[in-house]
């Protein structure tokens, strides 16, 4: 066997490898996510929460982690839009989180850092409405 037919054997198998997907591309690549699916698997198997970590349940749990950030993320960047910001900073994370139901639920237990509190006025202490008020004529 010649030289140039094991070279091409090998470019042949290797060209195989790569279109199976499983060539110089990580696993998150592969799963089509930013969030670092290899990291997440090392983590789940050294948190000893189990005794064997299926590969699928690392894809699954940075996909999900993905899906968080990007929602958090977006009301973020809708709450430093409506204060006139650019950057979005610890105030409007904590203002996006706690104005969404689900979110705020979700997150009860979690203290952000420099994150303030949400304006809130109770109606008690709102000056009344005068009987006399000239707006319905």
């Amino acid at each position: 066997m010649s030289t140039k037919s094991k070279n091409s054997d090998k470019a042949s198998t290797k060209a195989k490898h790569v279109a199976s997907g499983h060539g110089n591309s990580s696993k998150s690549q592969r799963a089509g996510l930013q969030f670092p699916v290899g990291r997440i698997h090392t983590r789940l198997r050294k948190g000893n929460y189990a005794k064997q970590i299926g590969a699928g349940a690392a894809v699954y749990m940075a996909a999900v982690m993905e899906y968080l950030a990007a929602e958090v993320f977006e009301l973020a960047s809708n709450a430093a839009r409506d204060n006139k910001k650019t950057r979005i900073n610890a105030r409007h994370i904590q203002l996006a989180v706690r104005n969404d139901e689900e979110l705020s639920k979700f997150l009860q237990h979690v203290t952000i850092s420099e994150g303030g509190v949400l304006p809130n006025i109770q109606p008690v202490l709102l000056p009344k409405k005068k009987a006399g008020d000239s707006s319905e004529q």
